[in-house]
C-alpha cells in the first residue's frame, strides 16, 4: 500500500499530538528537573499521589498508564529524597501503599502552582470556549484509544 501523492506527515494527528505534547513537556520537563532534580515518571508518580492521595503502584500504573518497572524506580527514588513513604498491606505483604510526606505534599503544592501557570501559558491567546473545545477533544481522544 503507497501513501497517497498529498499526504504530509506533518499534518498526520499522530505526529501532531506528538510534536505538541513534546514541546509542552520538554518545557515543563526544566521546571521540575532543575528545581527538584526531578524524572518524568517521579513527577507523574508525586501528582497522582497529590491528587489521589494514598494509592498502590498498580493503582498508580492504571491511571498513568505507565509500567510498573518505571513507577518502581519512580518510588525508589521519591522515598529515598523522603517524598514518599511506604508501607505495606497487612493482608497482602506484597502490597505496597504509597503516601506523600509533608516534605512530598510541599513538592507537589509548589509544582502544581507552576503547573497551573504553565498550563495558562499555553492556552494565553486562545479563547475559553476554544480551550474548554481542545481539551474536550483530547480527552474524547484518549478515552477513544
Amino acid at each position: 500500500m503507497t501513501a497517497p501523492k498529498d499526504f504530509d506527515v506533518r499534518q498526520f494527528l499522530p505526529y501532531l499530538l506528538n510534536q505538541a505534547a513534546e514541546a509542552s513537556s520538554l518545557e515543563f520537563q526544566k521546571v521540575y528537573k532543575d528545581k527538584y532534580g526531578m524524572l518524568r515518571n517521579e513527577w507523574r508518580v508525586l501528582f497522582h499521589l497529590g491528587i489521589y492521595g494514598q494509592m498502590t503502584a498498580s493503582d498508580i500504573g492504571a491511571r498513568a498508564q505507565m509500567h510498573k518497572t518505571k513507577i518502581s524506580r519512580a518510588v525508589q527514588r521519591l522515598a529515598e529524597r523522603r517524598y514518599i513513604t511506604r508501607t505495606r498491606a497487612e493482608v497482602d505483604r506484597r502490597v505496597e501503599y504509597l503516601t506523600l510526606t509533608s516534605a512530598g505534599q510541599r513538592v507537589y503544592q509548589d509544582l502544581k502552582a507552576i503547573a497551573a501557570d504553565y498550563d495558562a501559558a499555553l492556552t494565553d491567546g486562545m479563547s475559553g470556549q476554544e480551550v474548554a473545545m481542545l481539551r474536550g477533544l483530547l480527552e474524547r481522544l484518549a478515552v477513544r484509544l
